[in-house]
């Protein structure tokens, strides 16, 4: 449900929904019982239509306790072999208008003798610990690298926060809001008939990653830093995360700099798209770079890429990244790596995932 290179993350009802979706338009009512029969229908998780939506209806939406939410809380709890592991009750958190979803913690086994912990947060959190669980039968393996690193006493005693993604709106959820709306309206409209193939759309819903972004440093870490032994303060808060991920993980942090002290981006999604000719997204990202590290922003920013599967459209975009970078920021805030032969797959990360989280987790010279 995660990778980019495979994304086959819902089916989808052939059944028209455009009269429905139509007069929905002018009444709430009839907006969230039409919602509520999309979702339902041909049990699928969210229609294709659901973006034709007014961006001002959708924003008043409260998805929380939706069909699509209930689907993604079924999802069992990952096994894993090393550390403890436990999912968040979904009542206590207030999901600020995202859809509610497992969120799973990952805990050293010897948790809570080395606190305050740093946390790392990442998404696509079904994918991190459990083959067997996830949908392409990879994982991160993130409880085994978590729990080695934390026993190398070489990082700074870290937990990991997994955020489950929102199923078919991943794209909607992790696409970065700013950059996109800085585009033209007419460029806007186009992307949003944008398909992942012929018979799926690419965006599910309008872009609400704004949404996301403040749920993780508004909601989720102040509850966080309520339940468990974590030191709070933006030195030992991270986000991480792959792909589509990857462009979420540098946003975040960058657009709650006070919050995230770093973010690592695991063969970022550049294209934000599945098109490279005349593609006008890339220099919307790299605009927004440009703004936001000329306010000095402070956060460590990892980034890494392959060559092969989705990665061989990335070493030309990522290389445009590094020069901005070359040119604005303190060397010892970003990294860049380059994996060669590698991989879009869960199995590369997973082989790598010490490298950014040694970047980000590494202790104080005093220490």
């Amino acid at each position: 449900m995660t990778n980019d290179n495979d994304e086959t993350t819902s089916t989808h009802s052939p059944f028209t929904t455009k009269k429905m979706v139509k007069a929905a338009m002018f009444n709430p009512v009839v907006l969230l019982g039409t919602v509520m029969a999309l979702l339902l229908a041909g049990g699928t998780l969210f229609s294709a239509h659901v973006h034709a939506i007014s961006k001002a209806q959708q924003g008043e939406q409260d998805i929380q306790s939706s069909p699509m939410a209930n689907e993604l809380l079924k999802v069992p709890m990952p096994n894993v072999s090393q550390g403890q592991i436990q999912r968040l009750n979904s009542a206590d958190i207030d999901f600020a208008g995202i859809t509610r979803r497992p969120i799973d913690v990952w805990l050293p086994e010897d948790y809570p003798a080395k606190a305050p912990y740093a946390v790392v947060y990442m998404h696509d959190g079904q994918m991190l610990y459990d083959a067997e669980q996830s949908w392409n039968k990879t994982s991160w393996e993130m409880d085994e690298a978590s729990a080695k690193l934390n026993q190398s006493g070489e990082v700074k005693p870290f937990i990991v926060v997994g955020v489950h993604n929102a199923g078919p709106s991943r794209h909607s959820e992790y696409f970065p809001q700013k950059p996109f709306e800085s585009l033209t309206a007419n460029i806007q409209a186009e992307l949003y008939k944008d398909k992942r193939s012929e018979s799926e759309d690419l965006f599910h819903q309008r872009i609400y990653s704004d949404k996301y972004a403040a749920f993780l440093a508004k909601s989720l870490k102040p509850y966080i830093d309520s339940q468990f032994e974590v030191a709070s303060d933006k030195s030992n808060t991270f986000v991480m995360g792959s792909s589509m991920g990857g462009l979420i993980s540098w946003y975040t942090a960058l657009e709650y700099p006070t919050v995230f002290g770093g973010a690592a981006c695991l063969s970022t999604h550049w294209p934000g798209a599945f098109f490279s000719e005349n593609n006008p997204i890339p220099e919307a990202f790299n605009n927004y770079l440009v703004k936001k590290l000329s306010t000095n922003p402070q956060v460590k920013l990892y980034f890494d890429y392959g060559d092969q599967t989705l990665d061989a459209m990335y070493p030309p975009l990522q290389k445009q990244v590094d020069a901005i970078f070359r040119a604005s920021y303190p060397t010892t805030l970003w990294q860049s790596h380059f994996y060669k032969g590698e991989a879009h797959t869960e199995k590369a990360w997973a082989k790598r995932v010490a490298v950014p989280l040694s970047f980000l987790l590494k202790k104080p010279e005093s220490d």
